[in-house]
């Protein structure tokens, strides 16, 4: 097993595509042809956790939060990034971030965060625009089923909590095959016309490329004419936070009890409780007050997140009690999400979570 492996796979479940501007997701150090045998899974890349990683023979640290967030210009020694960047070089040690774009994708951050919950119907709270994009092509009618099925094979055709859509209309094509092509109908230099069908299929931007070359492999056209269009639809299963029900509804004081208890948290900090039972739940791991809107607008009991500041406490405005319990608490189950997902690909990668404890925030 290789790297680039372990990269693909990673990137299978949360596409690079989908992290926000700001993030610096993916491979930041390492060579994508080394060969690997054990991974150490963290939230953060420390100092401790180089030293786990050397003490197990690690040969690459995955965490969720990048090491190289800001620019590194100079590699002295001088803080803990450049540090850790030295011993990671000396020894060899690969490093890879899957942050926001693991909070936006459905089976990530949020869904174990929800699912430790016990919450139902979940969805994204905050669906991102401008991710979908759709493929039309023109193709036999005999050699359409097996087109449809190699693009549903790769992807395409996802829709909600469907899949293997597609949308197909009968018409015919024109084309004149020129000198130096070798048409699979028709003859050179003659205008020829053919019963065509027209496939539509949406699929997720990020799948382009993997669309593409299927459509080109799969096709019996020499030169197949198809179109990618770029749509506005929200993706579903993309996106920022996530809102579920409780199957019973419960009292405020005794949900913020059981929050802190499934979460393991020392400390809740909430706004003024309200005088209704706790029945619809928005979350998010990480920072996520800049959700409390949409949140209010999803009509939620109650939003879960951490680093909330003081004024943001105040946005409530007696519709929603707003909870923070820490953000390195509110992600705690992404190491344990990340080390399933791994063992299940990869049954004989030596995967290990790790045993020191990263949050730098304590409580007396």
């Amino acid at each position: 097993m290789t790297l680039q492996n372990l990269c693909d796979s990673l990137e299978l479940l949360a596409p690079l595509s989908l992290q926000e501007s700001y993030d610096n997701s993916g491979l930041l150090i390492g060579h994508r042809k080394k060969p690997i045998q054990k991974a150490l899974v963290s939230l953060d890349v420390t100092e401790e956790i180089m030293e786990e990683a050397l003490e197990i023979r690690a040969d690459v640290i995955i965490a969720h939060h990048p090491l190289i967030f800001k620019s590194v210009k100079k590699l002295t020694g001088a803080n803990s990034v450049e540090r850790i960047i030295e011993i990671a070089l000396k020894n060899d040690i690969a490093i890879y971030a899957i942050h926001t774009n693991l909070d936006n994708v459905f089976e990530g951050v949020n869904q174990v965060f929800a699912q430790q919950l016990d919450l139902e119907n979940l969805q994204i709270l905050v669906p991102k625009p401008a991710t979908l994009k759709k493929l039309i092509t023109f193709v036999p009618p005999d050699h359409l089923n097996d087109l449809q099925n190699a693009l549903f094979e790769v992807g395409a055709g996802k829709i909600g909590n469907y899949d293997r859509c597609s949308f197909v209309s009968e018409g015919k094509g024109s084309f004149r095959a020129l000198e130096g092509s070798n048409p699979f109908v028709g003859e050179k230099n003659q205008l020829h016309h053919e019963n065509e069908t027209r496939l539509e299929l949406v699929f997720p931007a990020y799948l382009q490329s993997n669309i593409i070359n299927c459509l080109l492999n799969n096709h019996p056209y020499e030169e197949p004419a198809f179109d990618i269009l770029a749509l506005e639809n929200e993706w579903t299963k993309t996106g920022a936070g996530m809102i579920g029900t409780l199957k019973n509804p419960m009292d405020a004081m005794d949900f913020l009890r059981f929050v802190k208890e499934k979460m393991a948290t020392s400390c809740i900090k909430h706004s003024p409780l309200l005088e209704k039972p706790i029945h619809k739940v928005a979350l998010c791991g990480g920072s996520g007050s800049f959700l409390i809107g949409a949140a209010k607008a999803a009509r939620a009991d109650i939003f879960i997140s951490g680093d909330i500041k003081y004024h943001e406490f105040f946005e409530a405005e007696n519709k929603l009690l707003i909870v923070d319990i820490g953000h390195h608490e509110s992600e705690q189950l992404t190491k344990q999400l990340l080390v399933d997902y791994l063992n299940k690909k990869f049954p004989n990668f030596a995967v290990q979570i790790s045993r020191r404890n990263t949050n730098v925030v304590n409580y007396l």
